[in-house]
């Protein structure tokens, strides 16, 4: 792959779920290896757009999933499809077009790829009023298809897997302008370690069959499953890893409770660390919330999974998708989950299978092989057909039309 010196590009992530900003990091980490003299650029659009207003943010959508993740779904649901709902929302603008125009302006990008939604319709309101004609390339984290991630100022997309790139196609999308390469996953997820020497290094019995529990960057399961440990003893003997990410006041909590747990098993619980993949490589099998990047990680590194309640909306869609590849389990219960780690810990011919299963589908390469989608993108040569202005033109006039009879319904509801 060749790279000339004014190749530079921008990744807009977002900070609601570290997903966004591992695959920014795995595509800027790509860039590194394969297209040295390529400058990368990773931006948080949140924190740029809104300085002052990013971490209030962010705290009102945890607190959201968390506490009414029933709400959440419903609103996913209703949007997913392109309709006026859907609609009307991609034209309440979250950004301010001068701190765009700003960030364009100073880094001078050939080509934007924007790991979050937002960033993603910012851009393409941008490319539609024509105040750029940078190229821009929307990656999605998730095995989902939804309507948030989709708009016309898009020139490609790159997708976890073959029937996501049928999905967006079925939506509307050019399939010239979409490209299935694997959710981009650091290159470290892929690499083959010896499993005794990892729980040895770790602090870990390299005898005992281990439990990698992880909630995301945000440790979301944690007291979930302590409480399992707490309060059942039918578990063959095991030790559990608990990362509880950079929620400190979790792993607290955590630390404190140890002290009323038995000897049954052996519980390590940690925060925030940037050693998952090796985590991942020392354990039986994984407890987890089905976040995108974080399933694709284990994917790589085939790990078995047990997608533990997943909140409505793309963690379900992400939790069908596994399970349907036969690489994960579900549990929607703690009784489902003892359940199902009971059987993952007695049976290897279980684990055996969920280990093939996941190596079929495992993202190989996928951040090379969306940095060379990403790449071509530069190239006119080599650049899909419909990424030519004639097509920009065309959807220019698509929005103006669909914004104005969008105004012309809300005005007939108001008149009633």
């Amino acid at each position: 792959m060749h790279a000339s010196s004014q190749q530079r590009i921008l990744v807009l992530t977002g900070t609601l779920g570290e997903g966004h900003n591992q695959a920014a990091r795995a595509i800027a980490e790509a860039a590194a290896g394969a297209a040295p003299n390529a400058e990368t650029t990773i931006v948080d659009y949140m924190k740029w757009t809104h300085p002052k207003l990013h971490s209030v943010g962010r705290f009102c959508y945890m607190q959201g999933i968390k506490g009414l993740p029933s709400v959440y779904g419903v609103l996913y649901r209703a949007t997913r499809e392109e309709n006026r709902l859907s609609t009307l929302f991609k034209q309440l603008r979250t950004f301010r077009t001068e701190r765009m125009l700003q960030l364009l302006e100073e880094l001078r990008p050939t080509v934007v790829v924007c790991t979050f939604p937002a960033a993603a319709a910012a851009m393409s309101h941008l490319r539609l009023q024509r105040l750029t004609r940078v190229p821009t390339v929307t990656v999605l984290t998730d095995y989902a298809r939804h309507s948030y991630w989709i708009h016309p100022g898009t020139d490609r997309y790159i997708v976890g897997a073959e029937p996501i790139r049928q999905a967006l196609i079925a939506s509307g999308v050019s399939p010239s302008r979409v490209v299935a390469t694997g959710i981009p996953v650091r290159r470290q997820f892929g690499q083959r370690h010896d499993r005794a020497e990892l729980r040895r290094k770790h602090g870990l019995d390299p005898q005992l069959p281990t439990i990698l529990v992880m909630g995301g960057g945000d440790g979301l399961i944690g007291r979930s499953v302590m409480r399992l440990v707490e309060e059942q003893d039918g578990l063959p003997r095991a030790q559990f890893v608990i990362v509880c990410g950079r929620n400190e006041r979790l792993r607290r909590q955590l630390q404190e409770r140890l002290r009323s747990v038995g000897d049954a098993h052996r519980i390590v619980v940690t925060g925030y660390v940037p050693h998952v993949h090796e985590l991942m490589a020392a354990a039986d099998v994984m407890v987890t919330k089905p976040g995108g990047l974080t399933v694709s990680e284990a994917l790589a590194q085939e790990l078995p999974m047990i997608l533990f309640k997943p909140i409505p909306g793309q963690e379900q869609e992400n939790s069908a998708y596994l399970a349907g590849l036969g690489a994960a389990l579900e549990a929607s219960s703690r009784g489902e989950l003892m359940d199902q780690l009971r059987a993952v810990l007695e049976h290897a011919a279980l684990r055996d299978r969920l280990r093939r299963n996941a190596s079929r589908h495992k993202p190989v390469a996928g951040a090379s092989r969306a940095l060379q989608a990403i790449l071509e993108l530069q190239d006119p040569r080599r650049a899909p057909a419909d990424v030519a202005a004639s097509a920009l033109d065309a959807a220019v006039v698509a929005a103006v039309a669909g914004g104005a009879a969008l105004q012309a319904s809300a005005s007939a509801v108001a008149q009633a």
